[in-house]
């Protein structure tokens, strides 16, 4: 059995509000210690640079300059020895599976109670994994989808150079303008489109844009 606030924690989430009041409720939890907060990815990256090394990040998703899912996947490629718990408004499959992909253990809803999110940052900082009631029957189902259609969850993920398209379709630019910032040719582009109109179940530009908002891919 660990003493108490052995484990080290960083919370970060671009809300002041929320962040503080996080510091307070997790800090009075027994086993955790807050040793930093940040404001967004990057700021949280910068902090474990300096040396304020946790056992565990509580990450929202939703956040400027870098969100939740890059800080997500840059802590699992560099510092795979941080466990990573999201707390998270969104609840969708895509998100889901973006960060089962990057190594995330815990997926929690901000209405979470407090003895639930202590439970849950504990069962992760011991080497576990937790994911809320509503979630563990979201990933039942992708699992027994992609068991049925015998493939794998690669084939549910829209893959990077997808997210950074999808990103660009729910901005203003044109085709031609994304393809120019992409380096890709129009019909690269074009392609893009056609497979996510397929793999989303949507049918047209405004689709693609209400799909991105709808799961995070881009802030509303």
């Amino acid at each position: 059995m660990k003493a108490d606030k052995n484990y080290k924690i960083i919370l970060a989430d671009d809300h002041v509000v929320l962040r503080d009041a996080l510091v307070n409720l997790v800090g009075n939890f027994k086993e955790f210690e807050v040793i930093a907060t940040a404001d967004n990815g990057r700021s949280l990256l910068q902090k474990i640079q300096e040396g304020f090394i946790p056992d565990l990040v509580l990450l929202d998703l939703n956040m400027p300059v870098v969100d939740g899912y890059a800080a997500a996947e840059s802590l699992h490629e560099s510092y795979p020895n941080i466990k990573i718990v999201v707390l998270t408004m969104l609840d969708s499959e895509i998100s889901l599976i973006r960060l089962l992909k990057v190594g995330v253990r815990g997926f929690l809803k901000k209405d979470i109670h407090p003895k639930e999110l202590e439970q849950a940052l504990l069962s992760v900082a011991q080497g576990g994994y937790y994911y809320s009631h509503n979630t563990t029957g979201k990933l039942a189902a992708i699992f027994e989808r992609s068991h049925k259609a015998n493939s794998s969850l690669d084939k549910e993920l829209i893959n990077s150079m997808e997210i950074e398209f999808l990103k660009l379709a729910a901005s203003d630019m044109t085709y031609k303008e994304i393809a120019e910032k992409l380096n890709l040719s129009p019909s690269t582009i074009d392609n893009y489109r056609e497979v996510l109109f397929e793999k989303l179940q949507v049918k047209s530009r405004v689709g693609l844009a209400i799909y991105a908002v709808k799961n995070g891919i881009v802030n509303n």
